[in-house]
């Protein structure tokens, strides 16, 4: 069997793996401890129960070693793969004991981020031909959006700004709009000259607001918020024949609508959902019997 060594996750990531196992292992698997011969090895595959995109194999296999570097894993699947009911994803073998302390935690990451690799290829294959990309939100569970917005990656959708740092998002709660286009304009010009690689986008409700925002130079990107595909489509005509902005559309967005916004001919479909409304897949690990030494 292969051994996988699994040292591929960054600071954050491994700070939160230590966070996780700390909150159920506590002061010890006193299940493990006094229900499993200390002496016994096992052998224990993780399993799809249902169809999906796999997504957390090396944050799951990086559990197993953290909990035990004596856990040798052997993947079956990478992140982004096409999983069904009865898929091996990963098989992991060492002391009994080990993989079971291990196996909570490692399966809540691995569910939890195939849910959301999931939910972003759903969106995805329902977009397909029309041009439009899905990107998710800053909607994301505390602590976990690197996590997730790698998720959405391996779903095939993209990622919009990762926070507040790397992209300027002006909307109607944000007082700059009321000195008017002008005051925008400036502000915009101020924050080009001190961060030149951040790009810029306002949020528009109305068309008049539309046709006002498309006269701002430099302007990247223009989010249609919560508007009828019809007024959408008249932005995209407004537009004419100008390369930017760029059109995201939000708001309202689902599985049953998300293709008929995509056909309006904006440019980005951004959704919560692909986050905050995930549901975890149904994977497990299931013991087989260990033959070894």
């Amino acid at each position: 069997m292969a051994t996988v060594v699994t040292s591929g996750v960054d600071e954050k990531v491994s700070q939160l793996i230590d966070l996780a196992l700390e909150e159920d292992i506590g002061t010890g698997d006193v299940t493990a401890e006094f229900f499993v011969p200390e002496e016994r090895k096992a052998r224990a595959f993780v399993v799809a129960k249902s169809d999906g995109v796999v997504f957390g194999v090396k944050v799951a296999a990086e559990v197993f070693k953290r909990v035990d570097a004596g856990i040798d894993v052997n993947f079956m699947l990478q992140d982004g793969a096409d999983i069904a009911p009865g898929a091996y994803v990963m098989e992991v073998v060492g002391m009994a004991r080990s993989l079971l302390t291990a196996e909570r935690t490692a399966i809540n990451f691995l569910q939890r981020l195939s849910g959301v690799a999931t939910k972003a290829h759903e969106f995805v294959e329902l977009v397909k031909g029309t041009g439009a990309t899905i990107i998710d939100t800053r909607k994301t569970t505390p602590g976990w959006r690197k996590l997730e917005k790698a998720a959405v990656v391996g779903g095939g959708a993209q990622n919009h700004r990762m926070g507040l740092y790397d992209r300027a998002m002006v909307k109607d709660n944000h007082l700059v709009v009321e000195g008017g286009v002008e005051t925008l304009r400036d502000a915009m010009l101020r924050l080009k000259e001190a961060h030149p690689g951040v790009d810029v986008e306002v949020e528009a409700e109305t068309l008049e607001q539309v046709e006002a925002f498309l006269g701002l130079e430099g302007l990247d990107y223009l989010l249609l918020d919560n508007m009828e595909n019809e007024q959408m489509k008249r932005a995209v005509e407004m537009r004419g024949t100008r390369d930017r902005p760029l059109f995201e559309a939000s708001g309202g967005v689902n599985l049953d609508t998300v293709r008929g916004i995509a056909q309006t001919g904006v440019e980005y479909i951004s959704v919560g959902a692909l986050t905050h409304s995930a549901a975890a897949l149904d994977i497990s690990l299931e013991f087989v019997a260990f033959e070894g030494e």
